[in-house]
């Protein structure tokens, strides 16, 4: 058994060790250059929900319906910050690979394990580039760590401004006449307001299940991302 895994292990020259370490910069360097582009997209939704607040609260006569139709653009910031992470996570799945498989071996004992065939894995990955996450997937994550804080804030500040404005509501069916828009009833817009918050805790949630288990084949060495 022995003598099988001494003809199956690969070892690395020192110009090919070079040439890996490079290789690791560069993916560390795409995957900087591309998780500040998600953070564009983030500063993006955070400044339009900013605006429509000034815009709704300027005034205890001003409509709160901003803060309702920013809900398109911040949708819209969203699909496309999702679509960004699909290529980050391409690039830092790749640099946290060689991390795991490469650095930390060699910071330990200097055997890199080339029987577990990881660099065959990783070559697949160059040889055949794809996404590691779905749409829906990328969506997930993003609303997990930022949106589902600026949709929180959204729905609590368009539900404070039906409460406050013009003067203190005195009963529930006060707030839901304020959030009439012309004949469409408040019923209806609160209602769709609840589905749409509750569509995206569905995603956080469906996709949170779905990470959690590719964490654990991750953890096996048998992906990459």
């Amino acid at each position: 058994m022995q003598d099988e895994a001494k003809q199956t292990r690969r070892e690395f020259t020192p110009a090919e060790i070079g040439a890996l370490a490079h290789l690791y910069r560069g993916e560390v360097y795409r995957s900087t250059i591309w998780r500040t582009r998600l953070d564009t997209t983030t500063n993006w939704s955070v400044i339009s929900l900013g605006v429509a607040f000034s815009i709704a609260f300027s005034s205890p006569e001003a409509s709160a319906l901003p803060i309702l139709l920013i809900g398109i653009l911040i949708l819209t910031f969203l699909m496309l910050e999702a679509r960004r992470y699909r290529y980050f996570n391409v690039w830092r799945a790749r640099a946290r690979y060689m991390e795991i498989h490469f650095y930390a071996p060699m910071l330990v004992d200097g055997d890199l394990h080339t029987e577990q065939n990881w660099q065959k894995v990783l070559a697949d990955d160059y040889w055949r580039p794809n996404y590691h996450v779905s749409f829906l997937t990328a969506m997930g994550r993003r609303i997990r760590r930022n949106y589902l804080w600026i949709l929180t804030v959204q729905m609590v500040a368009y539900v404070g401004k039906l409460v406050i404005h013009p003067v203190s509501a005195t009963s529930l069916n006060q707030v839901v006449r304020r959030a009439d828009i012309g004949p469409i009833p408040g019923e209806l817009v609160l209602g769709i307001g609840l589905l749409y918050l509750a569509a995206f805790l569905i995603i956080a949630e469906i996709t949170g299940q779905r990470d959690a288990r590719r964490s654990a084949l991750r953890d096996r060495g048998k992906a990459i991302g």
